[in-house]
């Protein structure tokens, strides 16, 4: 693919100043090992690219957005188009540095040799508009992106909106624009803010104060780190990044992930106030694939087709490895793990990455964790036409796990979900002789833990419980879910004992995996006639891992509130232990938290009668 590229632009493209290094051991380490995964990723792409290659040369349209009442900010075609090459140079030496060459994105310039802006008119005054106009914003721009000969619907796009207010006079300075960004390998949108002082000559500038309205009183350097680098991490996402962050061997190496935090950090190097912003290769192998810059359009409209095989996940270290293989056509160049803690809208995600073999076989070293928390492993298989499996920031292939409070991952229910998917299969569609053949295979029997569980999930297919009263007397505790229940209503779907009603089956919540419960969608009821006879109840209330809802579970006997829980939303599930003396009507509730009951997947866990 043939690059055109200005003077100017290759000068922006060296760094500014030297960055302070970061540690020269830890970045050799992981330099070592980065370089040679972007050259066996590459290596893969480039033999398959070979044959019968669709070169193209994918740009990045660039349209300053205007209200009716406003002019665009003085000198925006230099001062975009300096930080926009500035953006450019960034990308390639981070992409040069992970294996994969100089190439980066590309965009139209103008006979002045600046970067082609569309300028677009809105339709109504300032006071019209606000951070959630992006649409409107974009609708208003299409036609002019297509009276220039473009299908905005397979661009790349970066709007800037004319929306910020500054006063040199108070030097105070806010702004009310759509900033975000979304996109696949074949389009996508990023929103982002103008302002008279966006400019790259002050990225350096470490006095000249200003207030900025949600950042405070902070230095015109800083304040540029902060809304160029919002460029460069908004084009990230337009380019179908999803966020992450790096891990501490990557963060004492070279600084801050671009899409961890590092639209805060860029250019940090260059005022001497940190190491600044460099792409981790899970940022990195993602983009290789991307037509800007790959240069090839070859089969990026076939969609995802990997079914990875052998999948494994074992104990290392503090972490785990998770290992299989992964055949496709076209073939997987990379693989990202994504490790990813409850909450923090996936910033907080770091990462593994691996390259396949020639047999398709691949191994990911997961480590670094936060401590005592819920967390998924998000699997993300990069095929050769830059096509990954999932969209911006899902994946088919998600396995919950727990994180203790010494930083060690509990694995159990990760491992569950791979070793017991034939038997998940067979249960979900209710076939009962799939499930006792798996049942019986000499792995499962081996197995204590697996074995408890996929009995529980077998037996889940048997209707017939025990009455209370027929319970021996001799017998010191019992599963509630062995039990007949009087009552049982759910909010949606229908009641089900020692799984859930998915193709996953198994009772996972709060990255934890139980063996038996009740799966209670809000609103739900269940109701057990009991003799007096018991003295406790104890067990946990909970949401099912992967849903975003929020419940609380009440306990009650003979009518009387015995235990209610705070509101349950993501994480780790409740504990209760009651007093169930003389107790004979026992009744659970799971109602909606006052915000509707979708995606209310409320559980009873493991909840047990003790005499």
């Amino acid at each position: 693919m043939k690059y055109i590229v200005t003077v100017w632009a290759l000068l922006l493209a060296l760094p500014l100043s030297a960055a302070p290094a970061g540690d020269p051991a830890q970045r050799e380490a992981v330099q070592r090992e980065v370089i040679q995964q972007g050259k066996a990723a590459r290596a893969i792409r480039d033999a398959w690219e070979a044959k019968n290659p669709d070169h193209t040369e994918r740009k990045l349209h660039i349209v300053y957005w205007t209200p009716k009442d406003r002019e665009p900010a003085p000198r925006y075609q230099e001062r975009l188009s300096k930080i926009l090459e500035d953006i450019r140079g960034f990308y390639s030496r981070e992409m040069d540095r992970l294996g994969f060459g100089t190439n980066s994105l590309q965009f139209d310039h103008a006979s002045n040799g600046l970067i082609r802006i569309h300028v677009v008119h809105g339709s109504k005054p300032y006071a019209s508009y606000d951070n959630k106009s992006g649409k409107e914003i974009r609708d208003e721009c299409v036609p002019v992106l297509r009276q220039a000969g473009l299908e905005p619907d397979h661009e790349t796009i970066v709007i800037f909106c004319n929306m910020s207010n500054w006063n040199p006079t108070t030097r105070t300075i806010t702004q009310n624009s759509p900033y975000y960004a979304g996109g696949t390998i074949n389009k996508g949108t990023a929103w982002q803010v103008d302002s008279p002082i966006l400019d790259l000559d002050s990225l350096t500038e470490k006095e000249n104060n200003v207030k900025d309205g949600q950042y405070g009183n902070i230095s015109l350097g800083r304040y540029n780190s902060i809304f160029i680098g919002g460029i460069a991490h908004e084009v990230g996402h337009a380019l179908s990044l999803p966020h992450c962050k790096a891990r501490p061997d990557e963060e004492a190496a070279f600084g801050t992930a671009l899409m961890g935090s590092g639209n805060r950090t860029y250019g940090t190097d260059r005022r001497g106030e940190g190491m600044g912003t460099f792409l981790t290769m899970a940022e990195g192998i993602r983009l290789a694939g991307h037509p800007m810059f790959s240069g090839n359009m070859k089969q990026t409209s076939v969609p995802a087709s990997v079914q990875p095989t052998d999948l494994r996940i074992e104990p290392s270290g503090k972490g785990f490895r998770f290992s299989g293989t992964a055949l496709a056509d076209p073939p997987v160049y990379g693989i990202v793990a994504y490790m990813d803690p409850e909450g923090g809208n996936d910033y907080d995600a770091t990462t593994a990455t691996a390259v396949p073999d020639a047999a398709g076989r691949f191994v990911l070293d997961c480590q670094s964790f936060k401590a005592n928390s819920p967390a998924t492993l998000r699997i993300t298989y990069l095929q050769a036409n830059g096509v990954p499996s999932g969209s911006l920031s899902e994946t088919p292939f998600r396995y919950p796990y727990l994180v203790k409070a010494d930083g060690r991952a509990d694995i159990s229910a990760a491992r569950a979900l791979l070793q017991l998917t034939p038997l998940t299969k067979a249960v979900s569609t209710g076939d009962v002789a799939a499930a006792n053949a798996f049942i019986a295979a000499t792995t499962i029997q081996n197995d204590v833990e697996l074995k408890r569980i996929a009995t529980r999930l077998v037996d889940s297919l048997n209707t017939k419980r025990i009455a209370p009263a027929e319970i021996a007397t001799g017998t010191k505790s019992i599963p509630l879910s062995d039990l007949k229940a009087l009552t049982d209503v759910v909010g949606y779907g229908r009641p089900l004992r020692d799984r859930l009603p998915d193709a996953r089956c198994l009772i996972i919540s709060g990255g934890r995996l139980f063996e038996h419960g009740f799966y209670a969608h809000a609103v739900s009821k269940f109701e057990w006639q009991l003799d007096g006879s018991w003295k406790t109840l104890s067990g946990f209330a909970g949401l099912a891992d992967g849903k975003d809802g929020s419940v609380q579970a009440i306990i009650e006997g003979d009518g009387r509130v015995l235990w209610q829980s705070a509101k349950l939303t993501p994480g780790p599930a409740a504990p209760f232990q009651v007093n169930l003396t003389g107790v004979k009507r026992l009744t659970l509730k799971i109602n909606d938290a006052g915000d509707g009951k979708a995606s209310d997947w409320g559980l009873w866990l493991e909840p047990v009668l003790t005499r």
